[in-house]
């Protein structure tokens, strides 16, 4: 885990998306303007929720989100993409 200082507020959730493929099975190279978005992650950090509705996924999970979701940034180098909860679309 990365010791990331952003805390999410209310129903966000910070995730650091899995790195897209390089290469294919077979070994062919792909360069990054063919490369396709990762819609897969780690979460590594979350807020508290809402009043009607707690955050349900926890800090170490593996999800799956929707291709467009988030706003992604850059910290110290690495990026990550901080969405609402209701963007992730099932805990793997």
């Amino acid at each position: 885990m990365s010791k990331v200082t952003i805390k999410p507020l209310a129903d966000r959730v910070l995730i650091e998306p899995t790195q897209a493929e390089t290469t294919t099975a077979s070994g062919i190279f792909i360069p990054d303007s063919a490369k396709e978005k990762p819609q897969k992650g780690t979460v590594i950090a979350v807020g508290k929720g809402t009043k009607d509705e707690p955050t349900t996924v926890k800090v170490g999970d593996s999800v799956l989100y929707g291709k467009y979701a988030g706003t992604e940034l850059s910290v110290e180098g690495k990026d990550y993409l901080i969405m609402r909860e209701s963007d992730i679309f099932a805990i793997l």
